[in-house]
């Protein structure tokens, strides 16, 4: 059930007090009444860079000071971080602010090793992989393991060692297991090691996976040779301490605007175990808050609900878990979702989430095109180079175009390497990681790049300043006359009511009551 929070009774000793925005910006303190609507252009203009690197280092201090120094789902980082958002919103007197929650399952830690022979191989774990200490031939699985047809009727009692590509890491361990293999090593398929890998909490089709751990590209290539010439013992260690935990997505909503047309923008605010997760998704957390902040000196027509999710990194869990508890009335009245994870990458693209599949053939539901369309714009009108990106389901819009909810978003990329027509349009290095540091310990604050982060932000802006107004230009499955009722409804004061149906096996409903860090 979603709650009302009364008061978070502990503050972070390491949270930066609220900013004092009335000082520079006099009319967030005006009654609503009195305040203008929102235009894209003054919204954009509150934007500062000054505030977002205050709210990104003040995510940075408070990973780093807890034992673990990330802000993992679940942990005292984490809950801080929700903690931080709240005192944030709720200092604004603008929003209905509440905390929804839930529990999912955790890594709290996890090891790995694999030796062949005395060869001590450089590993990462797999994310929720089973525990298990196997000493076994290592078996080369075909193609890149994404079909039962590809592993061998050797690899039964073996290690299965496959290339990453395609599916799933937790569909290859599954895949692997299935065909018998007691282990399975995942290499990576572009130069160096894998970033960050999990089999997910979610059973897999393929039935049980098997201990699994990553290495990197040329070690996997290594190992290939060298089965060419012979068998090749692996000895594969893998040990991970996985727990359930109780988490909560933030929820802040005007308390004025029509809620039935609602713009709902989101950015998941926890990390990896590796580290503090400044970019991923510090950057996405901290562009909306500050967008969020800025709205309140501003009047606005169509209800907005800001959404900071947990579990992103577990497999989208706190964004499905608040769809999947959505009356079919409380969804119908979203019209449209925005989504912003990493937007500002050391070695940025500026891409646009490809809601037409033009690109990459995977659209959204209808209404992504115009999303797309609207950022475009944005991305011409500054003269900035834009490029599509695929709009795979990989981060939390997924469960809102799952539920036929028009979405889109902006991304400045993770692992994947930049092309050399990438660098020609964006600078940057060809050859490398748009992050390099992505899952890892160095996405912290220093690594961020500051151009692209202000640049994105003012790009929420446009987006929420334009969509609190009105809809018009974004097509829908059904026929209505929103665009032509957005100037004439009214600016209701309201508490928003949400009810939930129906459970998840994933995240768990846990009964109501005060937060208290």
């Amino acid at each position: 059930m979603l709650f009302a929070v009364a008061f978070i009774a502990c503050a972070l000793a390491s949270a930066a007090p609220v900013e004092d925005a009335e000082a520079a910006w006099p009319q967030s303190a005006l009654p609503y009444w009195r305040k203008p609507f929102v235009s894209s252009f003054a919204l954009q203009g509150r934007i500062r860079t000054s505030a977002l690197v205050a709210g990104a280092k003040t995510l940075e201090t408070i990973a780093y000071s807890t034992p673990a120094r990330n802000r993992l789902m679940g942990t005292k980082g984490h809950n801080d971080t929700v903690t931080y958002l709240y005192n944030q919103l709720t200092a604004l007197n603008y929003y209905n602010v509440t905390l929804q929650p839930w529990q999912g399952l955790i890594q709290l830690s996890g090891t790995a090793a694999l030796f062949v022979n005395t060869w001590n191989i450089s590993t990462i774990v797999a994310q929720f992989s089973p525990s298990g200490n196997i000493s076994a031939p290592l078996t080369a699985v075909a193609n890149l393991g994404c079909n039962a047809t590809d592993y061998p009727p050797a690899v039964r009692g073996n290690i299965a060692l496959v290339s990453r590509g395609s599916c799933t890491f937790a569909s290859k361990s599954a895949l692997a297991g299935a065909a018998g293999a007691q282990g399975a090593v995942i290499y990576n398929n572009i130069p160096g090691g894998i970033p960050g890998m999990t089999l997910g909490t979610e059973p897999s089709p393929f039935g049980p996976t098997v201990p699994t751990l990553g290495i990197s590209r040329e070690n996997g290539t290594d190992l290939v040779s060298r089965l060419a010439s012979g068998p090749v013992v692996g000895n594969l260690y893998v040990k991970t301490d996985i727990a359930n935990a109780t988490t909560y997505n933030v929820l802040a909503e005007t308390e004025h605007g029509d809620d039935e047309n609602v713009l709902v923008l989101g950015a998941h605010s926890d990390s990896v175990d590796a580290g503090p997760g400044i970019n991923d998704n510090g950057s996405g957390s901290i562009g909306i808050l500050e967008v969020a902040k800025q709205l309140a000196a501003f009047r606005v027509r169509n209800s907005v609900r800001f959404a900071w999710w947990s579990g992103e990194e577990e497999g989208l869990l706190g964004s499905t878990y608040y769809v999947e508890h959505l009356s079919e009335e409380e969804r119908a009245k979203i019209r449209l979702y925005l989504n912003f994870d990493m937007i500002a990458s050391p070695n940025y693209i500026y891409g646009i989430f490809d809601g037409d599949g033009s690109s990459f053939n995977q659209s959204g539901p209808t209404g992504s095109a115009d999303i797309q369309s609207f950022f475009q714009r944005f991305f011409k009108w500054r003269r900035l180079n834009h490029t599509a990106i695929p709009f795979n389901g990989r981060s939390d819009y997924a469960p809102f175009t799952a539920a036929g909810i028009p979405a889109g978003g902006i991304e400045t990329g993770a692992e994947e390497i930049k092309t050399p027509a990438q660098a020609a349009q964006f600078g940057g290095q060809a050859g490398i990681a748009l992050d390099a540091n992505y899952h890892g310990p160095g996405d912290n604050f220093t690594n961020l790049a500051l151009v692209p982060f202000t640049v994105n932000a003012r790009a929420i802006a446009h987006g929420v300043a334009t969509f609190a107004r009105s809809f018009a230009g974004i097509h829908f499955n059904t026929t209505d006359d929103d665009d032509d009722d957005d100037e004439k409804r009214r600016h209701v004061r309201r508490t928003p009511v949400i009810n939930y149906g129906g459970r998840i096996a994933r995240a768990r409903d846990v009964p109501a009551r005060q937060y208290v860090v």
